[in-house]
């Protein structure tokens, strides 16, 4: 078990959305997380107290959390020193990167040095299957996205909770390294070797109660050219019988893809329906979910009232404005 409570490390983010990790767990975990330690020419703030090592050694914190997840998951060598010095002061360190901790010879030694742990999350731990197909009971939905890091996990959790409010049955499934540090299990899926991609999916989410629900996390984008393979997997290993489509509006090209334009949603609806058709005919497209952080709150209102007037699908902002109409649709399905 990773030790909590955490300082979460932002490193020199270019960037908020680079700090994601940490932005998910000051967001959804705030009593794990005591402060933000930033670096020379960081560009991301989560809204917790700038800290020291020292500062967070003495607020409590047991573990540092590598919380930026930059583009190839890269520890960098002005990284090193800080984590170096964080294991000599007595913290234990925590990575969802593919760059992992175990593989970083310095680190170990110095973990060793120190009887401290290091914990790459992003590490598979199961010998997962190779996919079936085969249907089981309870009920699945899936968050999907016009492009990479727009809202799906935040769409995952915030439906979690409105249904366990409704008195519904449901499990948030993580599958990524943010998820698996908020909630303590999950799936890193895009660690996993692609034959057995579905197959994981497969295995997070078992047969269950005919009205229990499972909330899958979402991941990528059909439509990005990096990393639409993780999503298929979780469109057919996941057999979803409810779709949610993510969106981020005020996007001018796509995540790390400048030359690319994000899609129009009902594309990425329409695509992701027909394919999760071949593992679930039954599945139906339910909702829309709009990340609206970037605008105020009557323009946010009025994008939400156009999506769903154009769509025909209750359309909310589920962080800014709750996922009880999402959790209602899946009530009625």
């Amino acid at each position: 078990m990773i030790e909590t409570p955490y300082l979460l490390f932002l490193g020199d983010a270019p960037d908020q959305l680079a700090a994601k990790v940490a932005q998910g767990i000051k967001d959804w975990r705030p009593e794990n997380a005591v402060g933000q330690f930033r670096m020379d020419g960081c560009k991301a703030d989560v809204g917790l107290k700038d800290m020291t090592l020292a500062e967070a050694k003495e607020a409590g914190a047991k573990t540092l959390v590598i919380g930026v997840a930059n583009r190839g998951g890269v520890i960098s060598q002005a990284w090193k020193e800080i984590l170096i010095q964080a294991l000599g002061m007595g913290f234990d360190l925590a990575s969802g990167l593919h760059n992992l901790l175990a593989e970083e010879g310095d680190l170990v030694a110095a973990s060793q040095v120190n009887g401290q742990t290091l914990h790459d999350v992003r590490v598979p731990n199961v010998q997962y299957p190779i996919a079936d197909g085969k249907k089981r009971s309870g009920k699945r939905v899936l968050a999907v996205g016009t492009d990479c890091s727009v809202g799906k996990m935040y769409t995952a959790l915030a439906l979690d909770e409105a249904m366990r409010a409704k008195g519904m049955k449901s499990t948030f499934r993580a599958t990524g390294q943010t998820g698996i540090l908020i909630t303590g299990s999950g799936v890193p899926l895009d660690a996993v070797i692609a034959d057995f991609m579905a197959g994981a999916v497969e295995y997070l989410t078992p047969n269950n109660d005919d009205d229990h629900w499972d909330i899958i996390e979402g991941q990528g984008s059909l439509f990005h050219v990096s990393y639409s393979g993780v999503t298929l997997a979780l469109i057919h290993g996941g057999q979803p019988d409810a779709l949610i489509v993510c969106h981020e509006p005020t996007r001018t090209h796509m995540r790390g893809l400048p030359d690319y334009t994000p899609p129009p949603m009902q594309a990425v609806s329409d695509m992701a329906l027909a394919l999760a058709k071949v593992a679930n005919p039954a599945c139906k497209v339910v909702g829309v979910s709009v990340n609206t952080q970037h605008m105020s709150e009557d323009d946010a209102v009025a994008y939400l009232a156009k999506v769903e007037a154009e769509m025909g699908l209750p359309a909310v902002d589920p962080f800014r404005h709750g996922a009880e109409r999402l959790a209602e649709a899946l009530e009625n399905l």
